[in-house]
C-alpha cells in the first residue's frame, strides 16, 4: 500500500512576541487528506509548544513516497 505524507511550511507565533518555523516538514497521514487545524494541533503537542498564538500551515501538498530510512 503506498505511504502517504504530508508535506508543508509552517509558522508559529508565541503570545511572548517569538515565533517558530520550519520548511518542507513531511508527516505521515493514515487518509487522503489532513486539516490545517489538525496540523497545527499535531505541531504544539509534538514539539510540546506552549504560549502558542497562532500557527500558521503553508504550500500544503499530499504526496505518496516510500520511506527513505533503511528498517532495522
Amino acid at each position: 500500500m503506498p505511504e502517504k505524507r504530508v508535506v508543508f511550511d509552517f509558522e508559529v507565533d508565541f503570545s511572548n512576541e517569538g515565533g517558530i518555523q520550519g520548511q518542507k516538514f513531511r508527516l505521515d497521514i493514515d487518509g487522503d487528506d489532513i486539516s490545517d487545524a489538525e496540523l497545527a494541533d499535531y505541531i504544539v503537542k509534538d514539539m510540546r509548544l506552549l504560549m502558542v498564538k497562532e500557527v500558521r500551515i503553508l504550500n500544503k501538498q499530499i504526496i505518496i513516497e516510500p520511506h527513505k530510512r533503511k528498517a532495522d
